[in-house]
């Protein structure tokens, strides 16, 4: 019998920024890091298949396809990876930082968000920018892309609606329902809505229908906090992944718990073991089998602690009693 959860052999060195599952398997994963690398890993067998390296920490990544990998860096250039070939491409590059990688696969092509407060569409057959957005002026922290539709949180506690279809102007812009700091925002998987974190323990489940009666539906609670006597410590939300199947969704936060969440029903399901740092990442494969867990402190604390725990990442196979709504 398998275990439930599995530490993946050679993670990254320093903070994770990011980790996903490749399309259609719980086999192939990838990472990016602070470290300046991207790794591939084969879960199934608890091995890193390929390491790519550069100078400058990498700040998210995402599959095209199976062995094409894609990745924006510190540096600002956006690189184009082949799995079988170990070999990698600088596609481009933005005015800034590139902070969030996504994969559009109803126009095949990458769409890059970036600290200079825009987002560009990549055709990555020509290798070239067919369309540059600006942001309202505010840098790109957070982005969800689900078909046609996406979701970009900025800087200024902004959200910004875009459809890939007319993508002359965004569909709507909102101010974020959360006080402080967007961490991370993903859209449902039916794409009626999203859910989007702040550096304050908060969630916030938002709807798209502007109908009065839709917008009744929306709210925000509080996680990812601890009591210690009388003093409460609030931690960020740093990721969020949905349930691609039962629309639930996972939670992680700088407290080093994973939550699961019915948003529909307004409940958390599940709350896993403690991990020894901070959640900085985490993925649900296609079927929700599986979710990917990046653990690694992310200079939270003024004073770093005497002992920083070195960054992992864990593989859980998770059961329908912990994803499922009840």
């Amino acid at each position: 019998m398998r275990p439930t959860e599995v530490k993946i052999n050679n993670a990254p060195e320093d903070w994770i920024s990011c980790v996903r599952f490749g399309p259609k398997t719980n086999q192939y994963l990838i990472a990016s890091s602070w470290d300046g690398t991207v790794r591939f890993y084969d879960v199934v067998n608890n091995t890193m298949r390929h390491k790519f390296m550069q100078d400058d920490p990498v700040l998210d990544v995402t599959f095209m396809d199976v062995v094409h990998v894609v990745s924006g860096s510190l540096d600002k250039n956006l690189r184009l990876y082949d799995v079988n070939t170990h070999t990698e491409n600088v596609v481009g590059d933005h005015d800034a930082p590139i902070r969030c990688v996504e994969y559009a696969e109803s126009v095949n092509g990458i769409l890059t968000g970036s600290w200079d407060k825009t987002v560009k569409l990549w055709d990555m057959r020509e290798k070239h920018c067919v369309g540059t957005y600006e942001q309202c002026n505010g840098k790109v922290y957070s982005m969800s892309v689900n078909e046609e539709k996406i979701v970009v949180a900025t800087s200024d506690r902004t959200v910004l609606i875009w459809d890939l279809r007319k993508m002359e102007e965004y569909m709507m812009k909102r101010e974020s329902s959360l006080k402080y700091q967007t961490r991370c925002i993903r859209l449902f998987p039916n794409k009626e809505g999203y859910v989007m974190s702040s550096i304050e323990g908060r969630v916030a489940v938002e709807y798209l229908d502007p109908d009065p009666e839709v917008q009744k539906l929306k709210f925000a609670f509080k996680c990812h906090r601890n009591k210690q006597g009388t003093t409460e410590h609030i931690y960020p939300v740093n990721a969020i992944s949905f349930h691609n199947v039962y629309s639930t969704f996972a939670t992680g936060g700088s407290d080093g718990y994973v939550n699961i969440w019915d948003g529909f029903n307004k409940k958390r399901l599940c709350q896993f073991h403690e991990y020894d740092t901070s959640i900085s990442s985490l993925n649900f494969n296609y079927d929700g089998s599986t979710l990917a867990i990046a653990c690694s402190y992310m200079d939270e604390l003024e004073v770093p602690p005497a002992n920083v725990p070195s960054p992992a990442i864990y593989v859980r196979y998770v059961t329908d009693q912990e994803t499922k709504q009840k």
